[in-house]
């Protein structure tokens, strides 16, 4: 079984608005259904979970009927970190599905991925036994020691990528990761990538896009309008 493990559990604090961002509507549609469509048109994705806010559970159940998202099996109160809410969701899982059994874990505000990512995670998943969709860094970047003010100091941007999700693991893997970062005091990794790497972990890159942004920012909400009012010319490879 492949399942889709949604974190949508996030107060949206930097939106700046009145309700989490996730629950947000574009295009009369919350930016968390623009996600699970995704997932529920993917012929390879077999169930999805969600893990969100205690108060807004019983609001996505809704939704999901509404739109219908009848992949959706298990919605699930999110923790204090993003580690916790992805934790409480494996342990659900745990209780149901074998330890070989496939978890993309993608972020339930990044609402524009393509059926092609999701298929080239598995693809990469299939190939290393384990996958971490990321783009090349196409900036010039550097480090800064006083908070931004100034830096004497580049890194080549050749060796940069930036890690977008699905991140593609089996369930056993991601048990073993979190009973490890229980162990070991890791309790805040920002991402399931670097709570791998932080046990030791090789990661392997999977294919992602600029177009698969995180609605962060309400600059963010509306790059994302305007990629669902755009077409891809068809001159373009």
């Amino acid at each position: 079984m492949v399942v889709a493990l949604l974190t949508a559990a996030g107060v949206g604090s930097r939106m700046k608005q009145d309700i989490p961002k996730q629950f947000m509507h574009v295009n009369n549609k919350p930016i968390i259904i623009h996600t699970m469509e995704a997932f529920q048109k993917h012929p390879l994705v077999d169930a999805i979970m969600v893990v969100t806010l205690p108060a807004w559970m019983d609001v996505l159940k809704v939704y999901a009927k509404q739109f219908n998202i009848s992949k959706l099996k298990w919605v699930v109160p999110g923790g204090a970190t993003g580690q916790e809410s992805i934790h409480n969701g494996l342990e659900v899982l745990s209780k149901e599905l074998g330890d070989d059994e496939v978890v993309l874990i993608h972020d339930g505000n990044r609402c524009n991925v393509s059926q092609e990512i999701i298929s080239d995670s598995l693809a990469t998943f299939k190939e290393h036994g384990s996958a971490i969709t990321a783009i090349p860094c196409v900036e010039a970047v550097f480090r800064s020691g006083d908070g931004g003010i100034s830096s004497t100091d580049s890194i080549p941007r050749e060796q940069l990528y930036r890690t977008q999700t699905p991140h593609v693991y089996t369930l056993g893997k991601l048990l073993w990761a979190h009973e490890e970062a229980g162990k070991r005091g890791i309790t805040n990794t920002a991402a399931t990538c670097t709570l791998m790497q932080a046990l030791g972990e090789r990661v392997y890159f999977s294919k992602g896009s600029e177009t698969n942004l995180k609605i962060t920012t309400v600059d963010d909400l509306m790059i994302f309008e305007a990629l669902l009012a755009t077409k891809k010319d068809e001159w373009l490879k």
